[in-house]
């Protein structure tokens, strides 16, 4: 169900879109949820981050409080959600970097200090 709609409607075979929307037409709550979710999607894949206040609007208007707890997050660090929805930069690189020390550092832990971590980051280059 989730893959369902997750994907982008065309992608889905005519059996999943069909058991989709049956499944959706049961359960509004899903329904409305499987509408924002694909207009963020939308608004992702577009890079349309000035439409970002009007669907922040649409998700107070539902009545789906998982969703509400998502805009507030949003709420709280708004301009740098908008410029991470419109412009072409992002720190992807620097996040991979670091998650990879971290992976480095969990494989170690309880084994050894600074030291031998600096020298498998180093060498692991």
């Amino acid at each position: 169900m989730t893959r369902w709609i997750l994907s982008r409607p065309e992608s889905l075979t005519e059996s999943e879109q069909l058991r989709l929307k049956a499944v959706l037409a049961d359960c509004p709550e899903l329904d409305a949820l499987t509408g924002q979710v694909r207009s963020f999607a939308r608004m992702l894949a577009e890079r349309r981050g000035e439409r970002l206040p009007e669907w922040l609007d649409a998700v107070r208007k539902d009545d789906l409080p998982s969703l509400h707890t998502l805009a507030a997050g949003i709420d709280r660090d708004r301009d740098a959600v908008i410029a991470g929805l419109t412009l072409p930069w992002n720190s992807g690189i620097v996040e991979g970097h670091v998650n990879r020390i971290k992976m480095i550092k969990w494989q170690m832990y309880g084994r050894a200090g600074f030291r031998l971590l600096r020298k498998r980051v180093l060498l692991a280059s």
